[in-house]
C-alpha cells in the first residue's frame, strides 16, 4: 500500500533557491518556459521564464550536450547546468547549459512579441489573446501587484479581528435595485446577479461584528468608458460598534498604509519593473461633498452643474486640488446627498439632506464608496416607505434589524480601479484579467 504524505520535493530549483550564493559553481536543475533565444554565433542566450521571474542561460556549441536548433521559443523545458555569477544577468546569475529536455513544444509561432520589454500592441489585441499577452513580464507584473493588494486587504483585516465570509451572487433582490441589474431565470423564478454583498454583510455584522469579502459584483450598466466594467472584484468590509462613519475611513486608511508597506517589501521587483512610486498614505485629507465642489469651482472656474453628484471631471479636479494644495494622493469626500445614496445609508442627523457616507478618490478617481448604515429597524422601514419601497424580497434583511443590530458601517473598494491608479494605467481593462463589458464576453 502506498500513501501520499505531503508536498513532493522537486529536484528543480526555483529562482529563490538559485539566489543562494553557495550554489555558485554547482550543477543545478531547473524547469521553465523558453521566453526568448538570442543566437550569437556559437553562443546563444536562452532566457527561461519562471513563476518568479527570468533566468538567463548560456548555450555554447560543443559544450552543451544538445542541439539548440531543435529547441523552439515557448517550449517548456527541464535544463541542467552550472550556476555562475553574472552581474549583468537578471538576478546576478546565469546557468551554463549542459543538458536540456523538452517537456512540451508549441504547435505554432507566438502571435504576440511577448519577449519584448514593453508589449507594443493594442489593448484589443492583448485582451483577445489574454493568456498569451500576460506572459509578457511587464503585463504579468500588474497582476502580481493586484495579488499584493488583495493579500494586504485580507492580512490587515484578519489582524483587526474581521471574519472572512462568502455570500451568494444570485438572489431574489439586490441591495441597490434600479435598472442596472442582470436578471435571469432561476428554475422558473425571477432572480438577479448581485450588485453588492451589502445586505448579506450587514446581516453578518449581527453574527461576527466584523466581516469582509473579496468577490465579483455585477452591474448591467450600458456604459463603455475607461473606468467602468460590468463585472468587477469588490473588496468589501462591514464592522459593528462604530462611533461614527469616520471609524470606517480610519480602517481603510490603515489598510492602505499596511498594503503599501507590504508592496514595498514583498513586491519590490514588480514595482521596479513597472517603475512605480507608491502613493502617500500617512494621512489622508477629508472634505465635505458640497465644500469639495465649491473648492474646485473657485480654483478652476468650473461651474457646478450637478448639485447632487460628482461628475468624473469634478472628481479629477478634486484629486488635482488636493495634490496641488496638500501633496495628497488620496482624499475622502464625505456627506454625499441622501437622494444619491441607497436606502440603508444613515442620514446626517444635523442635516438629513446629506448622509454619513464617503467616497475615497485616488488620483481623481473614485475607488471606494462607504459610510454608516441605518441600524434602527423603525428608522430603516420609515426610510424604505418614504422611498416607495414595498420591502418585497427584503423581509429577512429587515427581520435582522427587528431583532437588534449594533451601530455599523462599511465600504466597498473596486480592486481593478485601485490597481489601475496604482500602476498609472488609463483603462481599467488593463488591470482586469478577463474584462466583461458591453462588447466582451470572451475569452
Amino acid at each position: 500500500m502506498e500513501f501520499v504524505t505531503g508536498v513532493k520535493q522537486s529536484e528543480c530549483l526555483e529562482l529563490s533557491g538559485l539566489m543562494d550564493k553557495t550554489r555558485r559553481g554547482q550543477q543545478v536543475k531547473v524547469n521553465g518556459t523558453i521566453h526568448t533565444i538570442r543566437r550569437m554565433g556559437d553562443v546563444a542566450f536562452v532566457v527561461l521564464r519562471k513563476r518568479d521571474g527570468l533566468l538567463q542561460c548560456v548555450y555554447e556549441e560543443g559544450t552543451a550536450e544538445f542541439d539548440l536548433r531543435q529547441v523552439k521559443e515557448a517550449s517548456a523545458v527541464e535544463a541542467e547546468g552550472v550556476l555562475e555569477e553574472e552581474t549583468r544577468a537578471p538576478g546576478g546569475m546565469e546557468l551554463r547549459l549542459k543538458k536540456l529536455r523538452v517537456l512540451s513544444a508549441p504547435a505554432a509561432p507566438m502571435p504576440l512579441p511577448i519577449a519584448k520589454w514593453k508589449l507594443n500592441t493594442s489593448l484589443e489585441a492583448k485582451l483577445n489573446m489574454r493568456s498569451i499577452s500576460l506572459r509578457n513580464i511587464r503585463e504579468r507584473a500588474k497582476f502580481k501587484l493586484q495579488e499584493g493588494i488583495v493579500k494586504g486587504f485580507r492580512d490587515y483585516l484578519y489582524g483587526q479581528g474581521f471574519t472572512e465570509i462568502h455570500t451568494p451572487k444570485i438572489g431574489a433582490r439586490s441591495a441597490e435595485g434600479g435598472s442596472n441589474l442582470f436578471r435571469l431565470d432561476y428554475f422558473h423564478r425571477p432572480a438577479v446577479l448581485q450588485q453588492s454583498p451589502q445586505l448579506y454583510k450587514q446581516m453578518m455584522v449581527g453574527v461576527f461584528d466584523r466581516v469582509f469579502e473579496t468577490a465579483p459584483v455585477f452591474r448591467a450598466e450600458k456604459h463603455n468608458t475607461r473606468r467602468h466594467l460590468n463585472e468587477y472584484t469588490s473588496l468589501d468590509l462591514e464592522m459593528g460598534y462604530i462611533e461614527s462613519f469616520e471609524d470606517i475611513m480610519a480602517v481603510e486608511t490603515g489598510f492602505l498604509q499596511y498594503t503599501m508597506e507590504l508592496l514595498g517589501r514583498e513586491y519590490a521587483k514588480e514595482l521596479k519593473i513597472l517603475n512605480i512610486t507608491l502613493p502617500k498614505t500617512d494621512q489622508i485629507p477629508m472634505v465635505r461633498f458640497d465644500r469639495a465642489k465649491e473648492l474646485v469651482s473657485e480654483k478652476y472656474g468650473r461651474k457646478i452643474r450637478a448639485p447632487f453628484d460628482l461628475e468624473p471631471e469634478e472628481e479629477a479636479l478634486i484629486g488635482r486640488y488636493f495634490k496641488e494644495e496638500y501633496d495628497a494622493d488620496f482624499v475622502f469626500v464625505t456627506h454625499y446627498p441622501s437622494k444619491k445614496r441607497p436606502f440603508y445609508a444613515m442620514d446626517d442627523p444635523d442635516d438629513p439632506r446629506y448622509t454619513l457616507s464617503f467616497d475615497l478618490l485616488f488620483g481623481g478617481l473614485e475607488i471606494t464608496t462607504g459610510g454608516q448604515r441605518i441600524h434602527d429597524c423603525r428608522m430603516l422601514t420609515e426610510k424604505m416607505a418614504a422611498r416607495g419601497m414595498s420591502g418585497e424580497g427584503l423581509e429577512q434583511y429587515v427581520d435582522t434589524f427587528r431583532y437588534g443590530m449594533p451601530p455599523h458601517g462599511g465600504l466597498g473598494i473596486g480592486l481593478e480601479r485601485l490597481t489601475m491608479k496604482l500602476i498609472g494605467e488609463e483603462n481599467v481593462r488593463e488591470t482586469t484579467l478577463y474584462p466583461r463589458d458591453l462588447s466582451r464576453l470572451e475569452p
